[in-house]
């Protein structure tokens, strides 16, 4: 039998044994104190905790890189309290900690922990592996140990205890103490460890194995790929917590689901996995985890405490309250502020509302979304219902968009807002919306729905009542329309906006019959009511346009026709429109048009005097000045020819300066290509030897 020092090697393992219980037993524990601090977010996973509670960090400098190390947390040195204040204090609390439930409080959740588990320790998932009394797996979430050292609370073949920051310069293979799973009690000695050059880690079986899951070594992926092999619920949720501190998410919400999966009933995986659920915006999700965290564990704080801060984001101050002061927690310093001014806007919002003053309503909204309520659909669609109200359309549908998507939470189905169902309230917008937008029938379909949740609200009742009227009276006029009844079509659209007075879909169609029966005047001012409500509907523009060339209103004409230019770009019957309503401008100021055309080829000038009549033409005028043997004319030459084509307001021309010298003497050309444009004879723009897509750009830009 082989010796070592002058014992056998059953011998030392006794002895090795024996020093394990020692050291296990002068550790100091708080059984209240979380494993980890909270983070920002709701995290469940932030760094451990250093030099609390009785726990003192021990800090050496490496003999071999010469670098300062900090030991973790969970790898600290007695600092004097012994194990008897260590139980009085675990007899006062009452509850043990959510092992892996990373919080900077100290909630606990006394029906989820199985055992007297202390914080730092790794747990397995049955209920037998409690009886075992646990070691200090030695590594830091903080600051990781360098590189050749043993974590402290490994014990060398020496016998000795080594700690952090001792150099490890064996080549031989080390010894870890084993974690007391599968076939290795603790305190066993577990050979080739491998901690003589990388951190280890707890994995698998239990035992300690190189690790490169803490600080920045490793990667995600590998981790992963070695966690999968598992079946211990704590591992996937000690590793799901690594994968949340460095922002992988989706990875971390795996985990904590497979983790689920093997302990459906534990709070703490749940609470972790509406924390992940949050991180990615998932906050509907996160409210149902944390309603679940606290069904399976009343008394679980933590949860509480997440539930309600999740509660306030989606805008339900009485439920986050309820769960914010839960009795025998303390009230959280921070979200209780927040709770208070989230309720003093939701109030005012209220009572602006009440009253219909959308500017207050509009501003207080805002507010609240600001204090915290920065989730809650109500809140986005009153911000929505306020800019209906205000005649702002386009902001209105752009805010829409927005609305967070919320399912609907477990206790929230009483809950109200302006004294309406919450759930009702978003089609209650959401059909005032749809009728604006003139999309009737799904402005019924949604006003149904918000009646078949909140059937006794008298606002959703009204509503209901009135959106069937006005699609019912607008289904009507359409038909009258077809029918070339004109009159009375103007009757059943007169209908609609009497009991939809601000609908512009209703004046816009109305106009339509206006034009039709020759009453310009009378399209006009019903334009101007559409467009007052929506400032850029293009069919009230059109009609209005058309309306005042009838009158032979060109000023206003030309002014619709060039802003429904600007965006119907390549609209030819708009250029058009515009074209004529330009040219019969000019010849009502008296001024002498000729040669007028729309549209066409590229003309070609040869005189100064038809140089200066065509460049006098109404609108724009661009002219090519060129030369027959110049090669970059002659490239440009066949674009500018599609140009002509694409923009057929504008006037093309161009000009040979060989065959027209007096010409580009007159106009100071010296190079070719140059392009000049003129607007009422005057000069622009001058691009010399442009690019197509600089030529085309200006073209454009002055065709407006």
């Amino acid at each position: 039998m082989s010796h070592l020092g002058g014992k056998t090697v059953p011998e030392l393992d006794r002895d090795f044994d024996k020093l394990a219980d020692q050291l296990r037993d002068s550790l100091c524990y708080d059984d209240n104190k979380p494993d980890f601090r909270e983070l920002d977010l709701g995290s469940p996973v932030s760094p451990l905790r250093t030099g609390q509670q009785g726990l003192t960090t021990t800090t050496t400098t490496t003999t071999t890189t010469t670098t300062t190390s900090s030991s973790s947390s969970s790898s600290r040195s007695v600092s004097g309290r012994n194990s008897s204040n260590a139980t009085a204090r675990r007899s006062e609390s009452g509850m043990n900690s959510h092992s892996g439930e990373l919080s900077g409080s100290s909630e606990t959740s006394p029906t989820a922990s199985t055992g007297n588990i202390k914080p730092g320790q790794i747990r397995s998932k049955s209920n037998t592996a409690a009886t075992h009394p646990l070691i200090y797996s030695g590594q830091s979430a903080v600051n990781s140990p360098p590189l050749n050292v043993l974590p402290t609370g490994n014990i060398c073949p020496s016998g000795k205890v080594i700690k952090t920051g001792m150099a490890m310069n064996r080549s031989s293979r080390t010894d870890v103490l084993g974690s007391g799973s599968g076939n290795y009690g603790h305190g066993s000695i577990m050979r080739g460890g491998g901690v003589g050059t990388v951190p280890v880690t707890a994995f698998k079986s239990g035992a300690f194995e190189p690790s490169n899951t803490f600080g920045n070594r490793g990667n995600a992926s590998d981790l992963m790929r070695k966690t999968m092999g598992n079946s211990e619920p704590e591992e996937f949720k000690r590793v799901a917590n690594e994968m949340y501190k460095k922002g992988h998410f989706f990875e971390a919400l795996s985990l904590y689901d497979k983790a689920i999966a093997l302990s459906p009933g534990n709070a703490a995986y749940r609470s972790n996995r509406a924390a992940a659920l949050t991180a990615l915006g998932r906050v509907g999700e996160a409210v149902k985890e944390c309603e679940e965290a606290v069904r399976l564990d009343p008394n679980y704080g933590r949860a509480h405490q997440r539930l309600a801060s999740l509660l306030l984001r989606v805008g339900h101050v009485e439920n986050a309250r309820k769960h914010l002061c839960f009795p025998g927690q303390p009230q959280d310093s921070t979200e209780l502020p927040k709770l208070q001014a989230v309720e003093r806007h939701l109030n005012k919002c209220t009572d602006a509302r009440r009253i219909r003053d959308w500017r207050s309503a509009l501003r207080e909204a805002d507010d609240a979304i600001a204090a915290g309520a920065d989730f809650s659909p109500q809140l986005f669609m009153c911000r929505v219902e306020a800019l209906l109200k205000l005649h702002q359309l386009d902001d209105a549908e752009s805010n829409l968009s927005v609305v967070p998507k919320l399912e609907q939470c477990t206790n929230s189905s009483q809950i109200k807002f302006f004294g309406m169902l919450a759930e009702a309230y978003l089609y209650f917008v959401q059909a005032q919306m749809e009728m604006a937008l003139g999309r009737f029938d799904n402005a019924v379909t949604a006003a149904e729905k918000a009646g078949q949740i909140d059937p006794r609200n008298v606002e959703v009742s009204v509503l209901l009542s009135n959106v069937r009227l006005v699609a019912r009276a607008r289904a009507r006029g359409n038909d009258l329309f077809k029918s070339e009844r004109f009159t009375e079509a103007c009757s059943a659209y007169g209908d609609g906006l009497r009991l939809d007075p601000s609908n512009s879909v209703l004046y816009c169609n109305r106009a339509a019959c206006w034009f039709k029966l020759g009453r310009w005047e009378s399209s006009v001012e019903d334009c101007d009511q559409a467009l007052s409500i929506q400032p850029n509907y293009i069919k009230a523009l059109l009609r209005r346009a058309a309306s005042n060339s009838k009158l032979e209103r060109w000023a206003e004409a030309v002014r619709d026709y060039e802003v429904l230019r600007r965006e119907l770009p390549d609209d030819n019957d708009v250029a058009e429109s515009l074209f004529h309503a330009q040219v019969a401008l000019k010849k009502s100021h008296g001024e002498e048009v000729y040669n007028m055309k729309f549209g066409g080829e590229v003309e070609e000038i040869s005189s100064l005097e038809q140089f200066r009549a065509a460049i006098s033409l109404p609108g724009i005028s661009v002219v090519h000045f060129k030369m027959a043997s110049n090669l970059q004319c002659k490239q440009i030459s066949p674009f500018v020819d599609a140009l002509c084509g694409r923009y057929p307001s504008i006037n093309f021309l161009k000009v040979d300066i060989n065959e027209s010298p007096v010409i580009a003497n007159a106009e100071n050309v010296r190079n070719v290509p140059t392009f000049k444009i003129y607007k009422n004879s005057s000069r622009v723009k001058e691009l010399v030897c442009p690019t197509r897509e600089m030529l085309e750009h200006s073209v454009r830009h002055y065709s407006f």
